[in-house]
């Protein structure tokens, strides 16, 4: 029994020790981020990439042994990291822009305008090609600039940047490299709110997290908050003659919307979160008018201390986290639409339908359930723009948050009993309505919360979305 025991220990030792002296696996990365930096022109049918600066960008979140190369086809532009040396991609990911939605609205057609934009990856060990690319109509990619980049290079900016603010942490559940990192930014909050601040992250991440499938994946993300004082409280807000500059430069009436807040101010958004390991920025706006924000792959933003926060919150992040697509079409909204022909969208949640039996969420449709699926469109509609007539006239009539908020429990309580009483309510099918379209888009179910404010989480579609973009970060 001794010598088997010896035996089988030292069968162990020497294993061990082979396998300690295994070559590690090799990377072309380091652990910490590039950032390159570029002005994106265009307007009236141009289009104009102009490289503005390349920095470190503080600490690489994501992991360097997988999900490196981008599977999940989302996005309206892509961008691609190949060794210049032997032309192999290392590094991909799909993102969207504001410049890629301003170029769906009218002003884009009578002038010109540039938005600063950045390309975030790990920190490269040898000179590599970089390859911005943008899809077609086709749902096809195809470059529109190119640049290469040398670590090495005077031109390279390698010191990391001094924290602007400190880094707080709301819950943490594994290192960054094998968690999904997402990061609450507060704008609009004084140094004295800094608890405030503290207090709402926490709260809307909770709500966030209660929500499938986040509440069932939470133990894949990290989750930290920034908030770098401003001088008064709130944010920019043009019609409400609310004139202030805040660290982020976040403001409301975004393309003249005036529930639309994004931030213009790329380089500040970067260089403040630059302070935290985070794939996803989701900005905290200390104010209590209606509104938020999101584009895929940049960031996401909601009104804290509005009513429908935590809906603002999870639908904001829907279309940043996973490129989902709004649902809704009866809004007012600043894009071009009524187009006689819509080619794919490329969101996971919105189909042209121009080939029902290869419906792109066929494997989920439930059976019996006819493509397009029929439902109480006519009626719903005359109830929508009936409300959104009441909401444009307390608008313009100056009602407080609280007329408006009452108008919309009014509006959630009579579409969530409308829309459960539905034939085909829970089931997945195609519901013509979407993406701003009353014609030619559809939908995966009746309601979501990528359509309406009503309390029905996301739809299956939706949720599986959101779980790829997970599994790609998580480890």
């Amino acid at each position: 029994m001794r010598s088997t025991t010896f035996l089988l220990t030292a069968a162990l030792l020497a294993a061990a020790s082979a396998f300690a002296h295994e070559p590690a696996l090799e990377t072309p990365f380091e652990p910490r981020t590039m950032r390159v930096d570029y002005f994106h022109t265009g307007g009236m049918g141009k289009e104009i990439i102009s490289l503005d600066r390349v920095v470190n960008d503080g600490p690489w979140a994501g992991p360097l042994d997988h999900g490196l190369i981008d599977t999940l086809n989302l996005g309206k532009y892509r961008f691609v990291v190949r060794d210049l040396d032997t032309h192999a991609e290392i590094y991909s990911r799909g993102f969207s822009s504001i410049y890629g939605e301003w170029e769906t609205t009218p002003d884009s057609k009578t002038r010109h305008q540039t938005f600063h934009e950045s390309l975030r990856f790990p920190w490269p060990k040898q000179p590599v090609e970089v390859i911005l690319e943008k899809r077609s109509e086709r749902n096809s990619f195809a470059p529109i600039w190119t640049t290469v980049v040398d670590p090495a290079s005077r031109q390279v900016n390698r010191g990391a940047l001094a924290p602007i603010a400190e880094v707080y942490t709301v819950f943490e559940n594994g290192p960054p490299a094998d968690k999904v990192d997402l990061l609450f930014l507060g704008e609009g909050y004084t140094a004295k709110e800094t608890e405030k601040f503290r207090a709402d992250a926490r709260r809307l991440a909770e709500y966030l997290f209660s929500i499938e499938p986040f509440k069932s994946r939470r133990s894949d993300f990290n989750v930290r908050a920034i908030a770098p004082p401003s001088a008064e409280t709130g944010v920019h807000r043009v019609r409400a003659d609310r004139n202030l500059r805040t660290p982020v430069s976040v403001e409301y009436n975004i393309f003249d919307s005036e529930r639309y807040v994004l931030t213009l101010d790329n380089r500040a958004l970067r260089d403040i979160a630059s302070a935290a390991p985070y794939e996803f920025v989701e900005i905290l706006v200390n104010e209590e008018q209606y509104g938020g924000g999101g584009i895929y792959g940049l960031h996401s933003t909601a009104a804290a201390q509005n009513e429908f926060a935590d809906y603002l919150v999870v639908h904001e992040f829907g279309h940043h986290f996973a490129g989902l697509g709004d649902e809704y079409y009866t809004s007012p909204v600043a894009y071009e639409t009524g187009a006689a022909f819509h080619p794919e969208p490329w969101e996971p949640n919105i189909t042209a339908l121009h080939d029902p039996e290869n419906l792109k969420w066929k494997d989920l449709v439930t059976p019996g359930t006819p493509i397009p699926t029929p439902w109480r469109k006519e009626e719903f509609e005359k109830h929508s723009r009936a409300v959104q007539a009441e909401r444009a006239k307390l608008r313009a009539a100056g009602a407080s948050e609280a007329e408006l908020a009452r108008l919309f429990r009014e509006q959630q309580a009579w579409e969530e009993a409308f829309l459960s009483r539905e034939k085909y309510a829970g089931a997945v099918g195609a519901f013509e309505g979407a993406s701003y379209e009353p014609t030619g888009l559809y939908r995966p179910q009746a309601d979501c919360i990528m359509f309406t404010r009503d309390r029905v989480g996301f739809c299956r579609v939706c949720d599986r979305a959101i779980q790829r973009v997970i599994d790609l970060y998580a480890k």
